[in-house]
């Protein structure tokens, strides 16, 4: 991925995650238009910035934890890319989805963290992004992202963990066009409030990216990954895979995408 392009994630888009990630409370004061719209957009790379957000924080093979107690989970997402169309006045006026792949937007579990950002992003291998990517022929129902599944595994002392829920692409609490209009709303209209940032803000200061990598969240857990933090040692996978071809497993499959990270 290019380091021009600004990277934001999608906060509350799954059903029940928050709960389980035991972040609603951080959301209390956040009003949703819908009662199972997504929080919020938060930034996890800003190209360019000074702050901690402009390392460049993707890998596709290593996972390094903080060097203190972090409490850290995958968040086994899908992630798009989008081309940003701006009008003359520099508000984002349309988003074209690309390509997606699997992310893991992990997280460490940090109390009094005051904005999202400060528990996505702390070193230069702090996400993961699957190497190969699947093109999208129509960001809409119809298109080949119908057919696809999510899925995530923990290899903890040689056994194989279910980490998050086996979900379909569509049960995204928005998805499609409904996501792609929320997230250009958010990324015009999002101020600086709670845990939430002024996205706009961010856009003017990294100098109007002409590309996004969105995670557009993460799924609900299976019991390990809800119980279990990582630790060093431990091999992560997530996986995205066509149901028509393939089983959500971590044997190679046409039509699969498989993310492997060895956590240090």
């Amino acid at each position: 991925m290019a380091l021009s392009i600004i990277g934001f994630g999608v906060a509350g888009n799954f059903a029940h995650h928050l709960e389980q990630a035991g972040e609603l409370e951080d959301f209390k004061d956040v009003v949703t238009k819908e009662a199972n719209a997504p929080k919020g957009i938060f930034p996890f790379y800003l190209p360019g910035s000074p702050s901690f957000l402009g390392t460049y924080p993707i890998s596709s093979e290593r996972l390094t934890l903080p060097e203190y107690e972090a409490n850290a989970q995958v968040e086994p997402e899908i992630a798009v890319l989008f081309d940003i169309v701006y009008n003359e006045g520099m508000q984002v006026s349309d988003l074209k989805a690309l390509k997606f792949t699997v992310f893991n937007d992990c997280t460490i579990r940090k109390e009094g963290a005051k904005k999202i950002s400060e528990k996505k992003s702390w070193s230069s291998d702090s996400k993961g992004i699957g190497r190969e990517w699947i093109e999208i022929d129509r960001f809409e129902t119809g298109g080949i992202m119908d057919r696809y599944r999510l899925c995530s595994f923990v290899m903890r002392d040689g056994t194989l963990h279910p980490y998050g829920v086996d979900a379909p692409l569509p049960g995204y609490s928005y998805f499609y066009g409904k996501l792609k209009n929320w997230l250009i709303e958010k990324m015009n209209e999002q101020k600086d409030f709670g845990p939430l940032e002024d996205i706009a803000e961010h856009l003017k200061n990294s100098g109007y990216p002409k590309q996004a990598l969105i995670s557009i969240g993460a799924t609900a857990y299976a019991e390990f990954g809800e119980k279990h933090y990582l630790r060093s040692g431990d091999d992560i996978y997530v996986v995205t895979y066509d149901a028509s071809v393939c089983e959500g497993s971590i044997e190679p499959c046409e039509g699969k995408v498989i993310l492997h990270q060895k956590v240090y």
